[in-house]
């Protein structure tokens, strides 16, 4: 039995400990937030304790991981004490807003030789997952081409986005590690663009809402990401790989697939409205494989180092966009 806690109790905390809360061999034993009734709400639901502090989780010896949940900027600091204290690690993105602060957290993973996960759910995703699979198999030839659509409904609370590190680091966070991740290649070329077109408030705050990146990897493929906050029809994920001898493509779920048509027209159910229905098995697949893979003493699908990695090319397009140059990779 492996005994878990908890930092963070908000939506994406709930979500995971639901997850984690059906496995067989994994207890939830304890719940830390800085909201005690989100603590205690939480806790009483899925048969857990509150823990007493954050001090004492760590010294708990019979806690063998933990999963944070809790808000980015603590990420970094939860990370290092958990390694510390020879926990193993499942973490939300990203690793920090840093790249000196994540790779000293790589650092310290590697020094106590904990396990560490990182959070990127679309990875688990059924559809981008078989996609995945059948370009390793060849399906399409040699991949040449990678186009990532993603695009929110609507942008978080500006009061978020003051705090979240700008687009980049917040949101194509994911995308670069899809780009990593389906072409099996790094970037030695990026260049990017962006605008506020949604919400002025937005660049009162510093940041933007809608993105263009274009990335040129080490073996000459191409990758173009186009990004906006808001998207009037539902959340709206989806890629396509232009393959030497075909195409794959993954669209976008929805509610329902049926498809009704009639004299006034062909109508289907606009895409699911938000990231937690998108993702709902993806995130329940994800933290499954993260104690499989404890269990069995196999490899993570996603780990410190592709944290580090993504991190890398969201400093690369906020430095693209300030200077309005591209960015070059050794």
């Amino acid at each position: 039995m492996k005994n878990v806690a908890l930092f963070g109790a908000g939506r994406i905390g709930r979500i995971h400990a639901t997850n984690l809360a059906a496995l067989s061999g994994v207890k939830l034993k304890t719940i830390s937030d800085p909201v005690p009734n989100a603590a205690r709400e939480l806790a009483a639901a899925l048969g857990a304790e509150v823990a007493p502090s954050i001090d004492a989780v760590f010294a708990d010896a019979s806690i063998d991981a933990v999963l944070i949940a809790s808000p980015t900027t603590t990420h970094s600091e939860l990370i290092t004490r958990a390694a510390q204290a020879g926990k193993h690690i499942f973490c939300e993105k990203p690793v920090d807003l840093s790249v000196a602060r994540a790779q000293a957290c790589a650092q310290a993973v590697a020094a106590a030789g904990v396990a560490c996960m990182i959070g990127f759910q679309r990875r688990f995703d059924p559809s981008f997952n078989e996609a995945k699979t059948r370009l390793a198999r060849g399906d399409v030839g040699t991949p040449e081409m990678l186009v990532i659509t993603s695009r929110d409904p609507g942008a978080p609370p500006v009061d978020y986005i003051k705090q979240s590190g700008g687009i980049f680091r917040d949101m194509l966070i994911h995308d670069f590690d899809v780009f990593r991740w389906i072409l099996d290649d790094d970037a030695v070329w990026l260049s990017a663009t962006g605008s506020c077109l949604t919400d002025p408030s937005i660049a009162e705050a510093g940041d933007i809402d809608s993105a263009a990146v274009t990335i040129r990897t080490r073996r000459g493929r191409l990758c173009q990401i186009n990004t906006s906050r808001r998207a009037a029809y539902g959340y709206d994920q989806r890629f396509e790989v232009l393959g030497s001898t075909g195409l794959l493509a993954c669209g976008n779920q929805r509610p329902t697939e049926v498809m009704q048509a009639d004299a006034s027209g062909t109508r289907v159910d606009n895409p699911e409205h938000f990231f937690l229905q998108r993702y709902r098995e993806a995130y329940r697949l994800e933290v499954t494989h993260f104690f499989e893979q404890l269990q069995s003493g196999g490899a993570f699908r996603t780990t410190v180092a592709d944290g580090v990695a993504a991190q890398r090319l969201a400093d690369a397009a906020a430095q693209s966009l300030a200077s309005g140059q591209p960015v070059t990779f050794s």
